[in-house]
């Protein structure tokens, strides 16, 4: 499967009616730098956030991390253009409900903050984990009253999440440098291993 079905396909399990291309010229445009570029759907507190739960989800290490490909913006861009606005609203809700779990102010956190409230969200029972991915399916119309709360801030958390895993692995720099990539295959081989194909790494296209 090549990366536009790929794109297509990922967009199109949220319910999403958006070309392939679009998403592309959205990752393309990702390229200010973390300091200075300003969201268009995220608040100041709201970046701040995603860009640590983004860092904490795939940090830097031998190889590039979100930080390095944009996630940030990437996740903003998405927001400001694609989501529809009930998927907007929760987003922010649930945005305010994580905030309120950190004892300090969000823009005085540190890393070590939220991977502690990140730990304790996720580190559940199995059957609790369960529970909570099937209850994540259904619209907010359906959800008991005494859960809202806890379903908006799951909505929020696992959005960061997808869209962080979903803007690394179809970036151009882990496409194209991290990846196995070859836009003009040779001759066909059969019947060989993915470390003799490609030294191990999964392809790109």
């Amino acid at each position: 499967m090549n990366r536009r079905s790929a794109l297509k396909n990922l967009t199109m399990s949220l319910g999403y009616t958006v070309a392939a291309p679009t998403i592309l010229n959205i990752l393309a445009s990702c390229t200010a730098e973390a300091e200075t570029w300003k969201p268009l759907f995220l608040s100041p507190e709201e970046k701040y956030m995603v860009t640590h739960l983004a860092d904490i989800i795939l940090p830097t290490t031998d190889i590039p991390g979100a930080l390095d490909v944009n996630i940030p913006q990437f996740l903003d861009l998405m927001y400001h253009d694609i989501e529809k606005k009930e998927n907007q609203e929760l987003f922010k809700k649930g945005a305010a409900i994580f905030a309120k779990k950190i004892s300090i102010s969000i823009l005085e956190s540190k890393k070590e903050d939220f991977e502690k409230l990140l730990s304790a969200c996720f580190n559940i029972p199995k059957e609790d984990s369960k529970l909570l991915l099937k209850e994540q399916k259904l619209p907010l119309a359906k959800i008991k009253e005494d859960k809202i709360e806890n379903y908006t801030l799951y909505k929020f958390l696992l959005s960061v999440k997808y869209y962080t895993l979903f803007g690394y692995f179809t970036s151009e720099e882990v496409g194209e440098n991290i990846l196995a990539y070859d836009p003009i295959p040779g001759n066909y081989q059969a019947c060989i291993s993915v470390d003799e194909a490609t030294g191990g790494r999964a392809w790109s296209l």
